[in-house]
């Protein structure tokens, strides 16, 4: 293993403008339209089509594609690592050839088609490099991982037609990704299993395909066609669509209500009475295909957040009550959030109603730098308070005032609360298991 990991060091050290030892070249990519001069705080229009989606950003000249991605578009799969194109980890395709995503302008991808890893496969329809990697062990803290599937796609996809793999050479070509943690074998016995299992070719990417992407205020966004609903300069697209990927937090929350099911469910059943039990949300317009323009806000201490959006009803049981509803929206301030809420009510003790409410909550942009711990509790704390006006709504027959936002307080406090519950968890684990090992001995 150690001849091995020196023998890519090696291949690494080697002269950069080698081509024998480079996975990732930094081929030509399709240029963009001329463009006059832009001044270094405007913003450009730039069209792309990401794993299979057309998208239009507004972002400054000076971006890199690795920040459009990760920032703008929510695809945090694509690394950034040394961010000066030597690690590797930002690698993806650009029109089918391999490039450094920290070291392209997302303008000089105007036009272009980009893979990123999230476009490779699907967890429940893996790309046979993926495949590989998981079997081989080719990964561990997976930082790497990225870098190296994308990279080992561009080597097997684009090689010289005729040729085959030699896998004493792969230390030399894998050498364009480093690793720190694997020493390499599994990594490149992964490689070389897809190249025999695969000799007239390898399968394209399998989860390109047209979806909704996530982007960040300011800028416009177009991730569908049909009809788009405009709010404050953001393109929202005819259907709200879920991203695939794991959710950056998940939150559950069951509520007990005095207010009987009948009264709960005719809540929850009216549109405008459950946006303004939000805390903070407001009904702008209805519009067809039961979707909803509206606007909410959050404040959390100094951060202030302020978003506008689409939410869409694609589920509505009434004999059982039940109701699902999905919601994408961006603020200025550079956050965009998407939510497949689900909500059901059942009978209670005493005649009163039983709310659960089950959400998985996508983060791009600044909200997602809270980490899914902080914006799990947060969100749990906006379910509880929304519990609570739909109570008080279904008793009394009076919904919250739009104007009513959400108590930053009790989130702060809750939320700090959940906090310390969890620090002290840790340390009664950590006690415990320790005087486990004692006793062992």
């Amino acid at each position: 293993m150690t001849e091995l990991s020196d023998r890519v060091v090696e291949a690494q050290r080697a002269d950069p403008a080698s081509p024998e030892h480079a996975v990732a070249p930094q081929r030509a990519v399709r240029r963009p339209a001329a463009r006059g001069k832009v001044a270094a705080g405007e913003l450009v229009d730039i069209a792309m089509t990401v794993n299979g989606t057309d998208v239009t950003v507004s972002v400054p000249a000076r971006m890199h594609l690795a920040d459009v991605l990760r920032e703008h578009l929510g695809l945090t799969g694509t690394h950034l690592g040394c961010e000066h194109g030597v690690c590797g980890m930002c690698t993806v395709l650009v029109d089918g050839d391999a490039a450094r995503a920290c070291l392209l302008f997302a303008v000089q991808c105007e036009g272009s088609e980009i893979v990123t890893v999230e476009g490779l496969g699907a967890p429940d329809d893996q790309h046979p490099l993926q495949q590989a990697f998981s079997a081989h062990h080719g990964l561990q803290c997976g930082f790497c991982t990225p870098g190296m599937l994308m990279s080992s796609y561009d080597l097997l996809a684009n090689g010289p037609e005729g040729t085959r793999v030699d896998p004493a050479g792969l230390p030399e070509e894998m050498s364009g990704v480093i690793c720190r943690c694997t020493g390499y074998r599994g990594i490149l016995d992964a490689v070389a299993d897809v190249a025999a299992e695969h000799p007239e070719g390898l399968p394209g990417p399998r989860n390109c395909a047209a979806r909704t992407l996530v982007g960040r205020g300011g800028g416009h966004f177009t991730a569908t066609p049909g009809e788009a609903v405009e709010t404050s300069g953001l393109a929202l697209p005819r259907e709200v669509r879920m991203p695939g990927g794991a959710p950056s937090a998940t939150v559950e929350v069951t509520s007990t209500l005095s207010a009987p099911i009948e009264k709960v469910w005719e809540v929850l059943d009216d549109f405008d009475q459950l946006a303004r039990c939000l805390p903070g949300a407001e009904l702008v317009e209805v519009l067809d295909g039961d979707r909803y323009r509206g606007r909410a806000k959050v404040a959390l201490g100094p951060v202030k957040l302020s978003f506008e959006g689409l939410a869409q009803v694609i589920e509505r049981a009434s004999a059982e009550n039940r109701l699902r509803v999905l919601a994408q929206g961006a603020d200025a301030g550079g956050s965009a959030t998407q939510a497949d809420i689900r909500l059901a009510a059942a009978a209670g003790p005493d005649g009163g109603t039983v709310l659960r409410a089950d959400a998985a909550l996508f983060l791009s942009g600044r909200i997602a730098q809270f980490g899914r711990a902080l914006a799990g509790d947060v969100s749990r704390r906006l379910f509880e308070q929304f519990a609570e006006a739909v109570d008080e709504t279904a008793r009394t027959g009076c919904a919250p005032d739009v104007t009513a936002g959400p108590s930053p307080v009790k989130i702060a406090v809750g939320a700090a609360v959940d906090a310390v519950k969890r620090v002290a968890a840790r340390g009664r684990r950590r006690v415990q298991a320790a005087i486990g090992r004692r006793r062992a001995r």
